[in-house]
């Protein structure tokens, strides 16, 4: 059979084969599998080509959670396919094992992991990766299943006519949403989360600023709801197309409702929390890049600088961290005051509460930064607030700067810190005891010879300024060439996209419940692991 995935492993951190499962044709076994991947160099690129095996065989791989999955296939396949098809696996037992998933889950749940694979992939085609749809064909054991287990009754009934009409009957009409969900308290929560990356010049000039935010859905709504999501930009509606970059939608999702009107999602969810829609946006072409004043338009809640060759010497660098307040519409997101928002968007009667889109919050700010392998050490590390930690045997400083510190109101932070070079070299170009001991200060020229003094002095000053500008230049290789910030902004994201309402059409919806008038909220978080970097 052509075009199909023929076998899938599981390895844990010791590379012990702990699942092997085969879908079709007769696939290179796991244990003679592993030693052909290993033989290619790390880092191992996700696709690799066995030819010498009989038949040449494909393999994708993935690491996840200290976990190798490994999937075959010996003729022509689309990678995609079967990459994403590794990554719904994951999914699939996170959702059923709990995350994170673990070699002993595995184990100890193989009835459960068996039955996934099945039904996940079909003869090696892939079939039902939906959650909620496996959750109504895969059996999990529990008490009620051990009692009915050990009365020796059929739990399936045989083929037949009436076993099509049943399973017809009891199917989901839509695959990504199981049947017959209730649900006593009717929620709907959207979170917005964006990855910033930016990437200064040593100016503090953007050369590069991206934002990849995800729309997570939570629906816990009783019956089969339909759902409207509007979203607005910076600037309105309008333009929100433009500002949307490379958009991906979850099934779901009606893509003829998006394309008349951009921002309009239109969906029936599926039970739970999944994500909705995904996408990115470029936020250099929304600065005034004509002025030359790019930095003061893209708004970022910190600033970051970076000097080198401080010092008489030039073996000390600074660090100055710039924080900027930031503060978001109140009008244009239904959130509210609250954690979660207020249903409708009502206000409350106190003052905005931190982490909303009225009062963001900063917090989890870290400042890495990666220093030369030939830096010894750093003599003196002198942060104005915060903690700030050298590792020798990763060549990183780290500065990690309280939330306390961030809430009392200071906006500029400042580290400075010396650095120590290899200790042959300071052997030889410094005296470690600071006495002079090493230095020949014989004098042999007569006192009355002025000429030949001055000239001695001459010499000793030339050497002396020889020896600090060898020192400068081999100090000079010893700075950082760049450095990260790290943080979390809770309330703000640097898009500028908010969510404008969350509608349930009553005429389209089935099996909600006359006047429920569900509990709406959202949240926006901006990440940035070392994502706002600048150059030295």
């Amino acid at each position: 059979m052509n075009s199909v995935i023929e076998a899938l492993h599981i390895y844990d951190e010791h590379k012990r084969v702990i699942l092997s499962h085969t879908y079709t044709s007769r696939p290179l076994s796991a244990t003679h599998l592993l030693p052909l991947y290993l033989e290619h160099p790390a880092p191992r690129p996700n696709l690799i080509y066995l030819p010498n095996t009989n038949p040449p065989t494909l393999v994708f791989s993935l690491d996840h959670a200290n976990l190798l999955y490994l999937a075959t296939a010996s003729s022509d396949i689309e990678p995609l396919l079967v990459l994403e098809f590794l990554h719904r696996v994951i999914d699939a037992l996170e959702e059923f094992l709990g995350a994170p998933v673990l070699a002993h889950k595995i184990e100890a749940n193989y009835d459960v992991v068996a039955q996934l694979l099945t039904e996940m992939c079909d003869a090696g085609t892939v079939s039902t990766t939906e959650p909620n749809a496996l959750r109504d064909v895969v059996e999990v054991e529990g008490l009620l299943g051990k009692l009915l287990g050990s009365i020796n009754l059929p739990t399936k009934p045989l083929t037949g006519s009436g076993t099509a009409s049943l399973i017809a009957q009891n199917s989901p009409s839509l695959p990504w949403r199981r049947a017959n969900v209730r649900h006593t308290s009717n929620e709907l929560y959207a979170d917005v989360v964006e990855t910033l990356s930016v990437t200064l010049a040593p100016s503090g000039r953007p050369i590069a600023a991206f934002a990849n935010g995800t729309i997570a859905f939570t629906a816990k709504v009783s019956g089969v709801p339909d759902i409207a999501v509007s979203l607005i930009g910076p600037s309105g509606k309008h333009n929100l197309k433009s500002v949307m970059e490379l958009p991906v939608f979850h099934p779901c999702v009606r893509l003829n409702r998006w394309n008349d009107n951009p921002g309009e999602l239109s969906f029936i969810p599926p039970d739970g929390r999944f994500i909705l829609a995904g996408y990115e946006v470029d936020l250099l072409p929304f600065t005034n890049g004509k002025s030359g004043n790019i930095s003061h338009n893209l708004k970022l809640p910190v600033g970051i600088e970076v000097k080198t060759g401080l010092g008489s010497i030039g073996s000390e660098f600074e660090v100055r961290l710039n924080i900027h307040k930031i503060f978001g519409p109140t009008s244009q997101s239904i959130a509210g005051p609250s954690a979660r928002g207020g249903g409708t968007g009502g206000r409350g009667f106190g003052g905005p509460h931190a982490g909303t889109a009225a009062s963001p919050l900063l917090q989890d700010v870290v400042v890495s930064v990666p220093l030369p392998s030939d830096v010894r050490n750093l003599s003196d590390v002198r942060p104005s607030k915060g903690d700030a930690s050298y590792s020798p045997g990763e060549n990183v400083l780290e500065w990690h700067i309280p939330s306390k510190e961030l809430s009392a109101g200071t906006s500029y932070f400042g580290l400075r810190c010396t650095v120590a070079g290899p200790l042959a070299d300071d052997a030889i170009e410094e005296d470690p005891t600071g006495f002079g001991f090493g230095k020949d200060y014989s004098y042999d020229e007569p006192y009355q010879d002025s000429t030949v003094h001055r000239k001695q002095k001459e010499q000793v000053k030339g050497s002396e300024e020889e020896r600090d500008a060898r020192r400068v230049a081999q100090n000079k290789i010893l700075m950082p060439s760049s450095a990260s910030v790290s943080f979390s902004v809770k309330g703000w994201l640097p898009s500028g996209i908010k969510v404008d309402s969350i509608v349930i059409d009553p005429r389209k919806s089935r099996g909600l419940g006359e006047g429920i008038k569900p509990y709406k909220g959202v949240k926006y978080l901006t990440i940035s692991k070392g994502g706002v970097e600048i150059r030295c």
